[in-house]
């Protein structure tokens, strides 16, 4: 299967689509023995690179004893990041994807992605909220933002598997407030000006529902990484009204257990990570 589009079926026409991919060279952000990840640049315009090559049947077996889904290949990708676009949610934009052979651990593939310019993490944009606190508007609206695009995702059988804040690149290159639409219109346009671009969708499942276990996992996930940047209780508790959709009261009453559990799991993940920091 090949999908490309109009920049690069002009660039590679004529030409065999995956020793044009495996050819490509550029700043190297992940290296591992069966996917690289790289930025390079085509006729002056910057895009990232995933490389997959076969994963190997060690792998494979590996990850089935361990009841987990082996990903062998750039199609969960590719494929996840059609069903953002079909849910509105913001992401990376394909240019190219790849995917060649039958035996699962030898398929080789590639997807190539939009560089999402002028973009910053939210986990660094937010880094310093405790020293230096946002504007409470666009605090407000950044929940909002988040708790509606998880919500989209979890009713619609996505999970991300590794949700956190590092994962949603944000767009800083306008003003957010300039497109902001008066506050009775939200409901019809959630985002309000906001862009945050959620990324690393190559572990990301895709089900007509999502089991409970993963969307805890997910949210778990993003409460954890956080908990750090000078948030309140009341900051936490209007996630959980606009993730649940209803009142806070009715959030504790229909699904209180559900919210326990992922604060049991976050607790959990914050306090693994700070007995082994990384670095």
């Amino acid at each position: 299967m090949i999908v490309l589009d109009s920049d690069f079926e002009k660039a590679w026409a004529g030409k065999d689509p995956f020793v044009e991919a495996f050819r490509l060279e550029g700043e190297i952000f992940r290296s591992v023995k069966s996917r690289q990840t790289f930025r390079f640049e085509l006729n002056g315009k910057s895009y990232f690179a995933k490389i997959h090559h076969g994963i190997g049947w060690r792998e494979i077996i590996k990850n089935l004893l361990q009841l987990k889904r082996p990903v062998l290949s750039a199609r969960n990708e590719y494929e996840a990041i059609r069903r953002l676009e079909a849910l509105g949610v913001d992401t990376m934009t394909p240019a190219a994807f790849g995917e060649r052979g039958h035996n699962p651990a030898k398929i080789e593939s590639f997807i190539i992605t939009e560089d999402l310019q002028n973009t910053v993490s939210l986990e660094d944009y937010c880094r310093d909220w405790k020293q230096h606190p946002p504007a409470f508007e666009l605090k407000k609206t950044l929940i909002d933002y988040l708790a509606v695009a998880s919500r989209t995702l979890h009713e619609n059988g996505v999970n991300h598997r590794d949700y956190y804040l590092c994962h949603f690149l944000f767009d800083v290159s306008k003003d957010w407030k300039q497109a902001e639409p008066a506050p009775n219109q939200f409901s019809k346009d959630w985002k309000r000006g906001i862009r945050a671009s959620l990324i690393d969708l190559h572990r990301a499942q895709l089900r007509r529902t999502t089991p409970r276990r993963w969307v805890v996992k997910d949210v778990a996930g993003l409460y954890f990484s956080a908990m750090d940047i000078g948030l309140t209780q009341r900051d936490f508790f209007r996630f959980i009204k606009v993730y649940s959709g209803s009142s806070l009261r009715d959030a504790f009453r229909f699904r209180g257990s559900f919210w326990k559990e992922v604060e049991r799991t976050a607790r959990r993940l914050y306090e693994k990570e700070t007995r082994n920091p990384k670095g």
